[in-house]
């Protein structure tokens, strides 16, 4: 064995003495509140689709007559060839469901925030980032070439302070909206009344608010009610909206710069054009049927109370993302398989996508699921974390 492949080796091995090696689940029906997994069925309590749309029917037949209509693939880059018209009347949509002048859509939310970020900054920038953010983007900070600074997960007076010390040309301030391991909401309002004292962009990745939060899912804008030219704003097609992609939106000026200098959008293929309209068709259910939102609310609020009955401690979250942290991954695991015994998929989450000590059973709740099977879930896992 040569080198190269002992130090593989090694890693390996020490990924499964630390029992941090992941493996991959292979489900064996369509994302929903049940799944199937190695013949079995579960509740799935795993998944992002926080409004059950992901195989929505409407969802489904918008994606069979953008086929029908362009095919299968966009064929080429949006600069090139491949902005067909499903991706403009898309842009369209969000722009005007999130409140603001105009968007971009991407391939991904991974590839939204490193181009906005490497787009926004370079050398004479400074990216102050919320220690808990996504790695998106961390990525999308270290790829910038500007100096990073994180600042302490949530904590205004401390990002104040290091704003007011920085003599940076440009400054940013990136930070999750809803934080994806924790389900806690950034402090927003505050957050842009630093960016206006300061000079400074806010770049805000609603991932997991869009859809969730607001009075009628339109995310974490809405959610605080806050607007201004100084936010560029990112939401993801892959979650609570069902789909693919992602739609970056802000001002004219901003996101004319995203469309001539991101690379992640010029150099990247086009999304899918079924993508796209299942896109504007989740945004069409969403504005159709309130109750989608209300459902999901009620599900967080029974969860929360269902918990506290059964005496799990879990960490508190006013969205769809209910962490119950049990400390080591071994611990994580053995509850998780505990679960999945009992008819639950519920992931464990272990370093390094959370903190050393801090391994968790992330539950994701959703508008399809029952207040049933979320009573019998915080009952199970009474059981499986009881000493």
């Amino acid at each position: 064995m040569n080198a190269r492949a002992q130090r593989l080796a090694a890693g390996l091995a020490d990924l499964d003495r630390q029992r941090l090696r992941r493996s991959r689940r292979v489900l064996e029906s369509p994302q929903g509140p049940h799944v199937r997994v190695d013949g079995r069925m579960l509740v799935n309590f795993s998944s992002n689709d926080y409004l059950g749309l992901a195989n929505h029917p409407r969802m489904r037949e918008a994606a069979h007559r953008a086929i029908d209509r362009y095919g299968v693939g966009a064929g080429a880059s949006p600069m090139v060839s491949g902005h067909l018209e499903v991706h403009c009347e898309a842009e369209r949509r969000f722009a005007a469901f999130s409140g603001l002048p105009r968007a971009l859509l991407f391939g991904s939310g991974y590839a939204a925030n490193l181009g906005i970020l490497a787009s926004l900054a370079d050398r004479d920038s400074e990216i102050f980032s919320d220690e808990l953010n996504h790695a998106c983007l961390i990525d999308g900070a270290r790829l910038s070439r500007a100096r990073v600074t994180r600042y302490p997960h949530c904590d205004p007076d401390a990002l104040d302070h290091l704003l007011g010390r920085s003599e940076a040309a440009v400054r940013i301030v990136a930070t999750d909206a809803v934080f994806s391991m924790d389900g806690d909401i950034a402090p927003v309002p505050t957050l842009l009344d630093l960016c206006e004292r300061h000079d400074a962009w806010l770049v805000l990745d609603d991932a997991h608010g869009i859809g969730v939060t607001g009075a009628s899912g339109r995310g974490t804008l809405e959610h605080f009610g806050v607007r201004s030219p100084r936010i560029v704003y990112m939401a993801t097609l892959g979650k609570a909206l069902g789909g693919y992609g992602a739609f970056v939106g802000g001002e004219e000026e901003p996101m004319e710069w995203l469309l001539q200098r991101a690379r992640t959008y010029i150099y990247s293929t086009a999304l899918p054009p079924m993508a796209a309209a299942a896109a504007a068709c989740a945004l069409e259910l969403l504005g159709e049927d309130p109750s989608l939102v209300a459902r999901l609310g009620a599900r967080i609020a029974e969860l929360a109370a269902a918990l506290e009955r059964s005496g799990v401690p879990a960490t508190p979250s006013p969205t769809a993302i209910q962490p119950v942290i049990v400390g080591t991954a071994q611990r994580a695991l053995a509850a998780s398989a505990a679960l999945a015994e009992r008819g639950f998929l519920v992931p464990a989450i272990r370093p390094p996508t959370v903190p050393e000590g801090t391994s968790r059973l992330r539950i994701s709740l959703s508008a399809a699921h029952t207040r049933d099977e979320v009573e019998e879930l915080a009952q199970a896992l009474a059981g499986c974390l009881r000493p």
